[in-house]
């Protein structure tokens, strides 16, 4: 398939638009461009190689997640002697959060280059960290762990890695509200609906209940989302007492 052929250097205008917008993005000159242009293939295209396999950027966002999560360990295990391994798996986490990795994909702009059927506002939220993520794995087939580290570092560890800060950040407000609960001996409960409306999309609402008494509600696209929503006003409600206990 043309689209995906093996190029060294640009050979149509396209090639060459794309070329220069990776090397200022990347900071170094990419050379199968092939390896990037499927890291932008959303899955909407239904786009197969000549054995029938699917081409998007799923399987380099599974290589690409390993990639960042085995460079942020090093970091943290080199960065935190102190730190037991529940102590650098949770920072870990904090890192390479969703959150994070949405953050990092918006500001990069990732989402310019990716080719879909499916309108740009109707992708989901998500679709920003994915990216991201097959973007490193598109780096590491195209140059080598080496450039995948440096790229991870000058993108992530460097303007985002405070350790400090981290220690501090609620990675899951639901897990730290649950975890208050049984430690104060407080009863919660977090009810949960579809609560979709007139909209064309399906939204959930959680209603979260301490001692039998509501306390907040989140509405969101997913029940995760809408969880993580009414624990974090919970938080919020309960925050001087959280901080004394």
């Amino acid at each position: 398939m043309n689209f995906l052929r093996k190029i060294v250097r640009p050979k149509t205008k396209d090639d060459e638009e794309f070329y220069y917008d990776l090397k200022t993005l990347l900071n170094f000159k990419p050379v199968q461009l092939n390896h990037y242009k499927r890291a932008f293939i959303h899955r909407s295209l239904k786009m197969t190689d000549s054995k029938g396999k699917p081409i998007n950027y799923e399987r380099l966002e599974f290589l690409g997640d390993a990639i960042l999560g085995s460079v942020i360990a090093s970091f943290l295990y080199k960065e935190a002697p102190r730190g037991n391994e529940g102590y650098l798996t949770q920072m870990r986490s904090k890192v390479v959060s969703r959150e994070n990795l949405n953050k990092l994909g918006k500001e990069l702009d990732l989402i310019r280059f990716v080719k879909s059927n499916i309108n740009q506002n109707q992708v989901g939220e998500n679709i920003h960290g994915n990216i991201f993520e097959a973007l490193v794995g598109a780096i590491y087939l195209d140059r080598g762990y080496n450039y995948c580290h440096q790229f991870i570092y000058d993108q992530v560890i460097i303007p985002y890695v405070d350790l400090q800060k981290l220690e501090n950040k609620i990675s899951s407000y639901k897990g730290f509200i649950i975890e208050w609960c049984q430690k104060t001996k407080r009863k919660y409960l977090f009810e949960s609906y579809e609560d979709t409306g007139k909209q064309a999309q399906k939204h959930f609402s959680v209603v979260v209940f301490i001692d039998g008494q509501k306390i907040a509600k989140g509405r969101a696209t997913s029940k995760k989302k809408a969880e993580e929503m009414a624990a974090k006003r919970v938080y919020y409600a309960f925050q001087k007492e959280i901080n004394n206990s």
